[in-house]
């Protein structure tokens, strides 16, 4: 046994430094092949070892799950600007542009021993959220040697968090009820970085071999700061005939990622350019689940979770709010084999703000632009399959595959370009000679006729593997 505990345990950290890109905001919709398998489903009904931190109070049996997900999002993001110019109006940056963050590999080791009728306990580590995405591949214009956005207007954006979790469940049985109580250390990275229009002079080697000095836009941006946390999870269950209810709270895990949010947000003048805070906390969450057999063969599972993203630190400041999170599940189980069905529904957690005025929106107009395009956990409906085959009476093989459809989001960014349009304009003027009343003048005229939106797609593939080793 402590051999196949071992070499769990080393596969996880192997596959760990991954990215995720999650469903219920940044979290993943389920832990595990099994769970994923019923679209997340987990919280009134065991999935052995898996249910470490789903629900650890159902870990159930002697045996190490290990395994991953392979997750594929499909994420296009444009801001498209209307603004004024002698000739006219003119319209910007309407083609989308792809995120080339578009595969994860998302790890998973459960273990579960029960030491008698009443006492049980168990490990797991879990890759359970994250997001990201990868602009970089816009191309970035240029009027002269002085930086205009890109193409797409995504800035150049690219942004990484991931997430893991280390748990270790203890179980306490008795007459049908249990309860858990898990302590967790949590893992967390995080990288931000983008085209900020500024320049640097810099050496370029002209075609006919002279060496020329010219501006250069650099990018604001950190490397990866990291971070660990500690919370707990505590679980319940109650087991009576074919029916199993269970009830779950995980509570906030506080993070601090240096010189990341607040360099990124200061420098689009956030807060009235004091940008915001570093701390990024993942929220806490409780649900509630039920399970019912029939006949010993099917099983379906409902499960209902609440994530208070709009009270924990870093997203209040971004404006999330709440999910309710509801889940459906079916399984068939024969001797050998099982199948599985499920559907995942949360609704939306970015609210678009108020970003119509330069003068009183301005914040709500980079609030809804960094949404969009560098944290777009917009999806809502998850559909799932799955199934598990018994290679013998020791080793089971788990498999899921997981759907969400596209959903086009469009937040408001007007102020943002406004401002933007405000600066340029107003330098023209100055460049020309005009006194400061006039150049305002004619700056504020162009600022109001400018407005921009911002448009992200989204949706998801992701298939799961896993191997359960009874012992």
């Amino acid at each position: 046994m402590k051999k196949t505990i071992k070499l769990a345990l080393v596969a996880a950290m192997a596959i760990g430094a991954t990215s995720a890109f999650a469903t219920n905001g940044d979290n993943l919709i389920g832990l595990g092949a099994k769970s994923r398998g019923m679209a997340g489903a987990g919280i009134g009904m065991s999935h052995g070892a898996e249910s470490g931190l789903s629900n650890p109070a159902l870990i159930k049996g002697e045996e190490v799950t290990f395994g991953g997900t392979i997750f594929m999002p499909d994420v296009k993001f444009n801001n498209a600007m209307t603004f004024p110019t002698p000739a006219g109006m003119a319209t910007v940056g309407t083609e989308q542009a792809s995120s080339d963050s578009d595969l994860s590999v998302i790890p998973e080791v459960a273990v579960s021993v029960e030491v008698n009728k009443h006492f049980a306990w168990g490990v797991g580590m879990y890759g359970v959220a994250g997001m990201g995405v990868d602009y970089r591949d816009d191309a970035a214009q240029y009027q002269g040697n002085n930086y205009a956005g890109t193409k797409s207007g995504t800035n150049q954006i690219l942004t990484n968090l991931q997430l893991m979790r280390f748990a270790l469940p203890l179980v306490y049985k008795n007459k049908g009820f249990s309860l858990a109580v898990s302590p967790i250390l949590q893992y967390g990275s995080l990288s931000i970085s983008y085209n900020n229009g500024a320049a640097i002079t810099a050496p370029q080697i002209q075609p006919n071999g002279t060496v020329a000095y010219g501006s250069m836009p650099v990018n604001t941006g950190n490397g990866v700061s990291q971070d660990f946390g500690f919370g707990y999870n505590v679980g319940l269950a109650y087991e009576w005939n074919n029916l199993t209810i269970g009830a779950v709270y995980t509570s906030a895990i506080d993070m601090e990622y240096k010189n990341q949010i607040s360099v990124a947000t200061k420098q689009f003048g956030l807060n009235r350019g004091a940008g915001l805070s570093d701390n990024l906390e993942q929220p806490a969450e409780y649900g509630v689940g039920l399970s019912y057999k029939i006949k010993n063969a099917h099983t379906l599972a409902f499960d209902y979770k609440n994530i208070a993203w709009s009270s924990a630190k870093g997203y209040e400041d971004f404006k999330w709010e709440d999910q309710d999170v509801f889940i459906v599940g079916y399984q068939y189980q024969a001797k050998k084999w099982a199948f599985r069905l499920g559907y995942n529904y949360a609704s939306n957690p970015i609210k678009e703000q108020t970003a119509g005025n330069m003068m009183t929106d301005y914040d709500g107009a980079v609030i809804n632009y960094f949404n969009a395009a560098g944290f777009p956990a917009t999806v809502e409906s998850h559909y799932a399959i799955g199934g598990s085959y018994q290679v013998s009476d020791k080793i089971g093989l788990d498999f899921a595959y997981t759907y969400a459809p596209e959903v086009t989001e469009s937040y408001d960014t007007s102020a943002l370009s406004q401002y933007q349009v405000y600066a340029g304009a107003y330098g023209q003027y100055k460049a020309a000679g005009a006194p400061d009343a006039q150049a305002a003048g004619g700056a504020q005229q162009a600022a109001g006729a400018t407005s921009s939106e911002a448009t992200v797609k989204h949706s998801q593939q992701a298939v799961s593997l896993a191997m359960t080793i009874k012992f």
